[in-house]
Formats: structure tokens, C-alpha cells, sequence
């Protein structure tokens, strides 16, 4: 089967590197003309400092001659998914789309999933997600993660398909709670990021992941997800990663913003878009979620860090 990738940031160029190290024959695209020549040129990629690419991964800006791969990755933001989506022209009812991306539609209050459901209904349609830095992956350091497909024929041709010795992949039927568990960590991510910043010491971080994975179960679940799904690699074990490294954009910003700094304006941060767009979707099915609602505040500065603080110590006490 043909393999392509529909993005070129670090996490895309990572899973390309260790996918044509393992013997696939892989097309990744980028928009960008430039990313694509750093690539065939230089074997490189800004994104992935110090890594080589290798030299049967082909990198292309025809975005209609990746799409006509029978295994499409997409590794573009999520917010920038529905509008990909909309470029394709090839025919996508019979590709296997597995999605990369984690995040929640600001715009429509949809999951990746659904939204590529809705672009390419008779495809066959997955979500790889779960604890994974892209460094690791193009290091070819060991990583596991979900793959998640409703249709559990096609989700175990795609794990045999996209499994490599250092890359191992686990099996759900519940792409709801994958892609949830994806999404929603890293607004935890950028609680605990916040919280580190302002000072307020690793014990609070413990407690704001504790509570934080709380919160994204009870609103994955409200929405269709598993609870078992919740406390696997897609949801406890990826919320672990991204809450305790530096390595994590979410945690980054969340850092940023205890500190009282900018931070920088290219560097994509899926969290932020998707605390607000969890929060719509907690006021819409009435379930209440604190910290969630807070870094959306945080995220549009309608709230600070130190009013955030006061805000959640000034709920009311209660039973866990």
C-alpha cells in the first residue's frame, strides 16, 4: 500500500522518517515550497533540528498527487483540517484517512473524525494518537501509541500497515474517546504549564492533572467515549507526557502565560482553540468544567493567571 503524508511539521516529518526507515515507501506534502526543499535538498527539516531525513522519503507540493495515496496521514493542525479537506479533489471514499491531528473544531464544536466523516463519507477512517514527542519518533526512540478505527478489520490492517519496531500501535474501536483524549490534554497541558510558570510548585501540578483528567472524562463520556479509553495511552498516558515536559508546545504557552510573557506567534498551540471550544461544548450539555473554562479565559485574556488561581481555590469544598 502507498503511504503518504499530508503535513510537514515535526510530528508528520517524524512519523515519515520512521515509516521509510521501517521500508515504506512514503509521499509527504507541505504547502510550504520551501519545507519541501529543505527536504529533497538538504535532507533536513527545521522542525526536527539534527535529525536526518532519508533519502527515499519524497517530499511533494501537489497536494492532489499525495491524496491519491491508499493510506492518508494528515498531520496538519486541527484547525486547519476542515479546509485541507475542501482542497482534496481526488476521490476519498475508498482511502484509509488515519488522523494525526488533536484538537476540537472551534468553528463547529466537532471532533477530527467527524469532521473528515462529513468530507469523505464512505471512507475508512482512523485517529493515531497518544503519548509521543516528534523528536522521539524521528530519533527512532521507543513510542506506543492508539490507533483508533470504528471498523476493527480496517483498524488492524492499518496497525500491521503502520507499526514499525520502535513504533508500537494499540488498537480501540472508540475513536470518540481517542481523538477526546487527544484534544483535551492539552488544555491540561497548558493549566499545568501555567501553573509552573507562576511558581506554584509541582504538588498543584498534581492536582490540576488529577482534576484535569476528571474533567476530560466526564466530558468525553458525556459526548460517547469509553471511560476505559480515557485511562489508556490516548488519554492518561498522553496527558502524563504533555504535562510534565518542556518538550510540549501546550506546556510551553501555559508557561508563558505564568510567567507574563509573550509567547511566540508562529509556533502552533492546539490547546488554546480547544479549551474554547470545550467550553462551549461543556455549557451546551450543562456539565461543569473549571479548569477547562479557565484557560479558555486565559487564552483570550479575558482572565489572569492569578484570577484563575482564586477562581478554583474558591470553589466550593466537596467529596472527590
Amino acid at each position: 500500500m502507498s503511504i503518504a503524508i499530508l503535513g510537514a511539521g515535526a510530528f508528520g516529518t517524524a512519523l515519515g522518517i520512521s515509516l521509510t526507515q521501517a521500508g515504506h515507501g512514503v509521499t509527504i506534502w507541505a504547502r510550504d515550497p520551501y519545507a519541501v526543499s529543505r527536504i529533497r535538498d538538504h535532507r533536513s527539516s527545521p522542525r526536527l533540528p539534527g535529525v536526518r531525513i532519508p533519502d527515499k522519503l519524497c517530499a511533494v507540493t501537489n497536494l492532489q498527487d499525495a491524496a491519491s495515496a491508499d493510506i492518508i496521514l494528515v498531520a496538519v493542525p486541527a484547525q486547519s483540517l476542515r479546509k485541507l479537506l475542501r482542497k482534496i479533489e481526488v476521490p476519498l471514499d475508498d482511502k484509509k484517512i488515519v488522523l494525526c491531528c488533536k484538537g476540537i473544531d472551534l468553528e463547529t464544536g466537532l471532533g477530527v473524525a467527524e469532521l473528515t466523516r462529513q468530507a469523505a463519507p464512505a471512507a475508512k477512517i482512523a485517529v493515531l494518537t497518544g503519548p509521543s514527542f516528534a523528536s522521539d519518533i524521528a530519533s527512532g526512540l521507543p513510542t506506543a501509541l492508539t490507533l483508533a478505527c470504528q471498523d476493527p478489520e480496517t483498524g488492524r490492517t492499518l496497525q500491521e500497515a503502520l507499526s514499525t519496531p520502535v513504533l508500537r500501535l494499540y488498537t480501540t474501536t472508540d475513536t470518540i474517546g481517542a481523538e477526546l483524549g487527544g484534544a483535551l490534554k492539552n488544555v491540561m497541558a497548558i493549566a499545568c504549564g501555567a501553573c509552573i510558570g507562576a511558581g506554584l510548585g509541582n504538588s498543584a501540578r498534581a492536582a490540576l492533572m488529577t482534576r484535569g483528567f476528571a474533567e476530560m472524562t466526564r466530558l468525553a463520556t458525556q459526548l460517547g467515549a469509553q471511560a476505559d479509553t480515557m485511562s489508556g495511552l490516548s488519554g492518561l498516558g498522553d496527558l502524563t507526557l504533555t504535562c510534565t515536559s518542556d518538550q510540549s508546545r501546550n506546556f510551553r504557552f501555559g508557561l508563558s502565560l505564568g510567567h507574563g510573557e509573550d509567547f511566540e506567534p508562529s509556533v502552533t498551540v492546539e490547546g488554546a482553540a480547544t479549551a474554547r471550544a470545550a467550553a462551549q461544548l461543556a455549557d451546551r450539555h450543562g456539565l461543569s468544567l473549571p479548569i477547562t473554562q479557565a484557560v479558555a479565559s486565559l487564552t483570550t485574556g479575558d482572565l489572569t493567571v492569578a484570577d484563575a488561581l482564586d477562581q478554583l481555590l474558591s470553589r466550593p469544598l466537596k467529596e472527590e
